[in-house]
């Protein structure tokens, strides 16, 4: 018998059944009233073959109110079911054929603080029902696998909400008594719970159109609050450019007349893709150049083509449980990579992608947070929307591509496509569709979906100079980890290159050893070697290439080849990778030197090669950006690994930046003015570059001379949010606790307290200065009139900030960072467990500190842990944190 699994309990992959039960079609009335709405729900069913028939129907709810139950249209007796908030079970149904179940709900949308299922938020309804909200508004088989087609209609008070959105088509409209309306919406494309989605209230828009393909029209729409619209110009034109891109390299058009987006201030997620009617969290919609950075110019770009791109990689396919949720949010951040990659750089995209896999996603590979790509098992579904699930799964996509070469990859995705359109697929599936597209065997690459971890890859190279003969010796080697979920060999696409003197990559005469395609060497068993014969000179060689594998790289390579590598690669992400390579190494050999009270030393030849990947002006700006970001104190002390010392990270960083900066003193200074964009504010992919070079330049500039003049300077007189926060970035980080920069402050509080975007960075600012004075700061931030803990945005900009950007602040050695978080993570809870649980996550790296900060960590935890009547979505973090 299939039935939901009480709250809080384990739900294993190996249980998985189908349901006892068919839906065929979901029709619904949603009435909108002040205080409460009250939902009719009509569900066509039948008994799935084999099933007995005296199985039960076991629908799951949340906090529900049945208000009545219907079979056929007659009133059920109260004999034939049991209902309480959270399950509803029925007796006595039809042993064969179709049948309808009317279900009866009353919810009360403006006290859900949890913004899951319907709530109201700021006088609009609004719904998020991934994973498992779909249940607080009726009771149902809420689960991916149950598609189905629905028809919604919505009724509310005209006033109150003028505009009435749900999934699909418009079927009508029209006045009702009382100054209400209705609107009918209809969504031919059977889909899963999770996605359904209505929205009503009184919103502005922009409209536009876009013709598909094969010429067929589509009405869009972004829908804000009051007074916003204009700034939802840019992700309108996002739209537009995502859906063009899907129709011409996956060949995937849009399916229905309409496509909405509708921008919200209090969202759980960064977006929600509900067919027909994508939801975001409005920092994904709504910029200008005075309010909104380049940063987030390119991040509502990625946002609005990922949640695009899952109307085929997730609603017209979807995952047929949430262990195969990778398979829509790992293919959906591989495909809006490619987009971004195409629309921008390629190179500087995924530079960003494997710097953010490796902030994020290498810890959690790492620590007790562990999980494959496809975890095993799991208490709360909404803890598993991680970077492994989403980053991680992404590298395997980009993997599967490695290997079968562009073709081979787009024969394979046009099979999954044809094959399973309308489905709810599995990780299987996907596989077997590239094999069978290809004839290649996956099913040792497969290990990268059920095995956690992070592989070690070494590689070591020996060279005959008088046979002109390279031997390269590749080793992988997977630790056990907190998933147990074992060690073997996996399949592993190694990019490479051999750089000769000229810049150009060698073609040996002769390779044998494990093998090679092309430019790939593809690793198969623990330890395997690959010779290069005819090679009329030592190459240097360039390996791992754009990151073609999610792995530790351990090369045992001269200074002199890694820096020859950094000017002539012709593969632009190596020459980024190996300065980064030997910046972290010294950094590491930096951390020590501080905590033994030596000074911090740098090689002079590796400033000079940064510096002069810097200057050259053949190179493009958001590169040379790149190549001077140093890695974050977090990813520091991920490099160091144990008993580590954050104040030790942030001496040794300091002193690294200002060395940098004093050497280059002449040309950032150049930089600094000279490089940025002339002309009126573009967003530009260009423009974007040359201020992110300008102000990288001057931060490193400031911190070498210590004169705030330039950064009070930028910060007065821009033009644009990029310039002005990149001015007060540097006052507030460098000259903490100075009046120049508390004026910028007050200043830039003054200009924007009603713009709740903007105060989000002006929180957010301020909790991550590394200074451990931060903590005092940030708990008197948390009682400022404009700081809302119910607000996921704010609370995550405050909080999420400080114990996620400011390890230094975070890990005070008297623990009060740590302690401040979890008091504040009690309070979360109790408004919102799920953002409560996602910021209960930056505690994942506690074990690595050194012993007294440690050991603060546990107490925090502990104490946490025994606070009674934690969520499930807290509770579980916390306890997979200590264990």
């Amino acid at each position: 018998m299939s039935s939901p699994a009480p709250r809080g309990e384990t739900v294993r992959l190996e249980d998985y059944r189908p349901t006892d039960f068919v839906v065929h079609g979901v029709e619904m009335t949603v009435e909108l009233f002040e205080g409460r709405a009250e939902i009719e729900t009509t569900l066509s069913l039948s008994r799935r073959n084999g099933v007995p028939a005296d199985a039960p129907l076991l629908l799951d709810g949340d906090e529900l109110e049945l208000t009545s139950l219907a079979l056929d249209g007659e009133t059920l007796s109260r004999s034939y079911y049991e209902a309480d908030p959270s399950s509803l079970r029925v007796e006595g149904l039809p042993a064969s054929g179709a049948f309808t179940l009317s279900i009866g709900t009353r919810i009360v949308p403006e006290t859900n603080t949890k913004l899951m299922g319907l709530y109201r938020s700021r006088g609009v309804w609004c719904t998020q029902c991934e994973a498992e909200g779909f249940r607080r508004i009726t009771y149902f088989l809420d689960r991916p696998d149950v598609l189905a087609p629905y028809t919604v209609r919505v009724e509310a008070d005209r006033a109150a909400a003028p505009v009435l959105l749900s999934n699909g088509n418009p079927v009508e409209g029209g006045p009702l008594d009382g100054g209400r309306h209705y609107a009918l919406w209809h969504d031919p494309h059977p889909k899963p719970s999770y996605l359904f989605a209505l929205v009503a209230g009184d919103l502005d828009v922009l409209t536009d159109s876009f013709t598909t393909a094969s010429g067929r029209p589509v009405d869009l729409a972004i829908y804000t609050e009051k007074g916003l619209a204009s700034r939802a110009a840019y992700a309108m034109d996002a739209i537009k450019r995502s859906m063009r891109w899907d129709e011409e390299r996956f060949g995937r058009e849009y399916d229905l007349d309409v496509f909405n987006v509708v921008a919200i201030s209090d969202f759980n997620m960064g977006a929600m893709e509900n067919k027909g009617l994508n939801v975001f969290n409005h920092k994904y919609v709504l910029l200008d150049s005075d309010t909104a950075t380049d940063t987030d110019y390119a991040g509502v770009e990625t946002v609005i083509a990922h949640e695009y791109f899952h109307n085929w990689t997730g609603n017209r396919i979807t995952c047929r449980d949430w262990f195969q949720l990778c398979l829509k949010e790992g293919l959906t951040v591989y495909r809006d990579q490619r987009f971004t990659a195409d629309e921008r750089s390629a190179t500087v995209e995924r530079i960003g992608s494997v710097r953010g896999l490796k902030a994020h996603q290498f810890p959690e590979d790492q620590g007790p947070l562990q999980h494959p790509v496809r975890p095993r098992e799991y208490k709360e579904i909404n803890n598993f929307y991680t970077a492994t699930v989403y980053n991680k799964g992404a590298e395997l996509c980009r993997m599967i591509h490695t290997i079968l070469g562009a073709d081979g990859f787009k024969k394979g995705m046009d099979l999954y496509f044809e094959r399973h359109d309308g489905e709810a697929a599995t990780i299987e599936d996907f596989v077997r569709s590239f094999e069978d597209a290809t004839g290649e065997d996956l099913q040792q690459f497969s290990l990268w979906y059920n095995q956690a971890g992070t592989p070690t890859l070494a590689v070591e190279e020996r060279f005959d100079e008088g046979a002109g003969r390279l031997t390269l010796s590749l080793v992988q080697s997977l630790q056990p980890g907190a998933a147990d979920t074992g060690t073997e060999p996996f399949h592993i696409p190694v990019r490479f290159g051999l750089v000769g003197p000229n810049g150009a990559d060698m073609e040996p005469a002769a390779v044998s050893g494990a093998e090679v395609r092309g430019d790939v060497i593809h690793l198969r068993k623990a330890r395997e070697s690959v010779v290069f014969e005819g090679l009329g000179a030592r190459p240097a060689v360039s390996i791992l290439r754009d990151f073609s594998a999610p792995v530790t790289l351990e090369m045992r390579q001269s200074e002199d080849d890694a820096l020859a590598l950094s000017r002539l690669d012709p593969n632009l992400f190596n020459r980024w990778r190996v300065l980064t390579d030997l910046v972290g190494r010294a950094l590491t050999a930096g951390v020590a030197a501080a905590r033994r009270g030596t000074d911090v030393t740098f090689d002079p030849k590796l400033v000079e090669a940064i510096l002069a990947s810097v200057g050259d002006e053949t190179l493009e700006p958001a590169f040379r950006a790149q190549i001077l970001q140093l890695p974050s104190e977090s990813e520091i002390g991920r490099m160091v690994g144990s008993d580590v010392d954050p104040a030790a990270v942030h001496a040794a960083r300091e002193s690294t930046r200002r060395r940098i900066g004093a050497d280059g003193a002449e040309l950032f200074a150049k930089l600094s003015e000279a490089g940025r964009p002339s002309g009126a504010f573009s967003p530009d992919a260009d423009s974007a570059g040359r201020r992110a070079l300008a102000n990288t330049a001057l931060d490193l500039l400031t911190a070498a001379t210590g004169d705030l003049t330039a950064a009070e300077r930028r910060f007065r007189d821009a033009d644009n949010m990029t310039d002005r926060l990149a001015g007060l970035s540097i006052l507030v980080n460098q000259f903490a606790g100075s009046a120049e920069a508390g004026a910028a402050l007050d200043a830039f509080f003054r200009r924007f307290e009603d713009d709740d975007l903007v105060l989000d960075k002006w929180f957010a600012l301020q909790a991550g200065v590394p200074d451990e004075g931060t903590v005092e700061r940030v708990a008197g931030l948390a009682r400022h009139p404009r700081f809302n803990l119910a607000n996921p945005n704010r609370a995550r900009s405050l909080f999420g900030s400080f114990a996620s950007a400011n390890p230094l602040a975070f890990n005070r050695a008297d623990g009060a960072g740590q302690r401040l978080v979890a008091e504040v993570l009690l309070d979360l809870d109790r408004l919102n467990p799920q953002v409560s649980a996602r910021i209960a996550t930056t505690f994942r790296s506690w074990k690595t500190l050194e012993p007294r900060r440690r050991e603060k960590a546990r107490e925090a935890l502990t104490w946490l842990a025994g606070r009674p009547g934690l969520s499930t979505d807290l509770s579980d973090i916390v306890e997979r944190t200590l264990r």
